[in-house]
């Protein structure tokens, strides 16, 4: 039996945007859903993100792009899937057993200094966001960012003030350490980190640190399990070393607090990923995409987690987020 799966990363819109602006379209169905389907993924959190090299090049512009393409696909999606913009709607998807899916932002540098704009963000469909994506920008700092007593700004507390008010997840993958606790610290619900390690198994910046993880399990929170190969492991990614930052943090804040958010980019083209590879690879062998979710379980039962514990790391305590946050 394939579990059920929440994914709470992706960058599929990514590869939606590309292809549709090629001339393609019904992107996730044709290039995506069977692989979906395979690794039981039936929810996921699917992210807006200004892909390099456009980082650095008017990011609005591109986040507009991004937005209409997504509100394009969004018409094509209804066969077999349907956007999240409360709970009561994930509940009629997985009732329907359709993709449901949230709209997120991975950083909201598009923003430029504009915090109000997340409520338009919020009226667009996005339930979900991160303020960075590694670089400093007029909210936060993120981890690539050679200034580490730059937190959040003023817009930046701002910002995840309306996020709470509007029930919207906060998330603190792709933030560093300052980032981090001002967020803590101007926040009162649980809020994620979507798509991060443990930087005690491995110590990449992108990882985090345990009193982090205690932060976050203290909070209510959840910390998706990511598949990025130099998050895994420097020297020997895979999926049995996945579990191993599984089985640490299990064991620091008990299988409550653990998700997935695998972060797959094996559908996207080396001119868009080699800015941050470092390993030379964006395949961890035994989790190369989504159809291979069910060998990460496997190992998990192996190892002996009950049938309950991987249902609650595979799909409900993000279920859990939703349903108390997004309204």
């Amino acid at each position: 039996m394939v579990l059920k799966v929440f994914d709470g990363h992706s960058d599929i819109f990514t590869d939606v945007t590309i292809k549709r602006s090629a001339g393609d379209k019904d992107i996730i169905k044709k290039y995506h859903l069977d692989r979906l389907k395979k690794g039981g993924v039936q929810a996921s959190i699917l992210g807006i993100w200004i892909d390099p090299p456009y980082t650095d090049q008017d990011p609005t512009s591109r986040m507009l792009q991004i937005m209409g393409y997504v509100a394009e696909e969004i018409e094509d999606l209804k066969e077999y899937g349907g956007i999240v913009y409360s709970y009561d709607d994930f509940s009629k998807l997985k009732d329907q057993n359709k993709l449901a899916i949230l709209i997120g932002m991975e950083g909201i540098s598009g923003f430029k200094d504009n915090a109000n704009f997340i409520n338009a963000m919020y009226k667009f469909g996005v339930r979900h966001a991160m303020l960075t994506w590694n670089e400093e920008n007029e909210f936060a700092t993120g981890v690539l960012s050679p200034n580490k007593n730059r937190g959040l700004t003023k817009l930046g507390v701002e910002v995840v003030n309306r996020m709470e008010s509007l029930g919207m997840i906060v998330d603190v993958s792709h933030a560093n350490e300052k980032t981090f606790w001002d967020i803590y610290e101007n926040t009162t619900k649980p809020f994620i980190a979507s798509h991060s390690n443990a930087y005690s198994v491995c110590n990449a910046a992108r990882n985090l640190k345990d009193d982090q993880i205690k932060a976050i399990g203290e909070r209510g929170g959840v910390i998706g399990m990511n598949a990025w190969p130099d998050f895994i492991d420097k020297d020997k990614p895979s999926a049995e070393k996945l579990a191993d930052h599984i089985d640490y943090i299990a064991n620091l804040i008990g299988i409550d607090h653990i998700g997935f958010g695998f972060d797959f980019c094996d559908f996207l083209e080396s001119s868009t990923t080699s800015s941050f590879e470092e390993s030379g690879t964006v395949l961890t062998p035994g989790l190369e995409d989504a159809s291979r979710i069910p060998n990460l379980l496997d190992i998990l039962s192996k190892r002996g987690y009950k049938d309950c514990d991987l249902e609650k790391i595979a799909y409900k305590n993000m279920e859990r987020i939703i349903k108390e946050i997004v309204k």
